[in-house]
């Protein structure tokens, strides 16, 4: 698969997740939501391994990945899915812009991978100004919970400590396996999540929700999570969540549209401040390295 459809395809994914997260926990409840996308999701990869023939590694380092991968989609998805309850979808995918920024530092940590040279700070700076706005927004705003942007911010934390774990490791496993093995790892920790804290069989789950834990179990976590572990693998950690770059607009424009969510200046200008810190981040250095050259250029002349 080339690098450019695996980029797509995430994009794509990501950006239609939060709001089928919201979908899935109508009549069923948030936890009932995971669980079921979690185990179905872990059969459909599991199928689609026989399917290709692609094996499961059992070595050291192979279960180290399954450990490091599933205890992230199991950290990361329980706070997502329980933050999605209180603030709008779109919100979701923008607080998921500051990734980036979490990856590097993680990144920096664990990998020696650069992470805070100026135009990475003053991105970082910039994504913090937007949280703020966003803050604000919540302790303003009824429509938009404090609580459940904590609980986004606690989700793209654990992504980004998982996504760092995975690439240090370094194992010589099939993405679609990393994927498998993880699930494999997360779907027990929900059932008993579940059990422990609802347990209650829903009776009202709704058709939309219904097709949504379909569309996450397929797509959101199968695909979704190969097509991740196989730009992962190919990439510097810090720069896998380019991808955030896109979707946060794009999961903005899907809420308002299929979901009826308000987005008002305030959000708009606390989105515009993420993204904008997280070009600087990504491309700042880059830009100001071009910047230093035709300066030399032009004085050498």
């Amino acid at each position: 698969m080339s690098m450019p459809a695996a980029f797509l395809g995430v994009i794509l994914i990501w950006s239609t997740t939060p709001l089928a997260i919201q979908w899935s926990s109508e009549g069923g409840g948030f936890l009932f939501g995971v669980a079921a996308r979690m185990w179905l999701g872990a059969l459909f990869c599991l199928a689609l391994m026989g399917i290709f023939s692609v094996p499961l590694p059992r070595n050291r380092a192979a279960l180290h990945t399954y450990l490091a991968a599933g205890l992230g989609i199991f950290g990361a998805m329980f706070c997502v899915y329980w933050g999605a309850q209180f603030i709008p979808s779109g919100l979701i995918s923008v607080l998921y812009g500051l990734t980036p920024m979490m990856t590097g530092i993680c990144a920096a940590l664990w990998l020696q991978e650069p992470a805070f040279s100026p135009a990475r700070i003053l991105g970082m700076l910039m994504g913090l100004g937007g949280l703020l706005v966003i803050f604000g927004q919540g302790l303003a705003d009824q429509h938009i919970a404090v609580a459940g942007i904590v609980g986004v911010l606690m989700s793209v934390l654990l992504h980004s400590i998982s996504s760092v774990w995975v690439k240090r490791i370094g194992a010589e496993v099939p993405a679609m396996a990393v994927a498998g093995g993880g699930m494999l790892v997360a779907a027990p920790l929900y059932l008993i999540a579940w059990l422990l804290l609802d347990g209650q069989t829903p009776v009202a789950l709704t058709t939309r929700a219904g097709a949504a834990i379909l569309y996450l179990s397929l797509m959101g976590s199968v695909v979704g999570f190969v097509l991740f572990y196989y730009v992962l693998k190919r990439m510097a950690a810090s720069r896998i969540a380019l991808i955030t770059l896109v979707t946060p607009v794009l999961a903005l424009w899907l809420g308002h549209a299929l979901n009826d969510e308000v987005i008002d200046v305030r959000l708009w200008l606390g989105a515009a401040l993420i993204l904008a810190g997280l070009a600087a981040h990504q491309w700042g250095d880059r830009a100001w390295a071009q910047v230093r050259r035709r300066e030399t250029v032009v004085d050498e002349l």
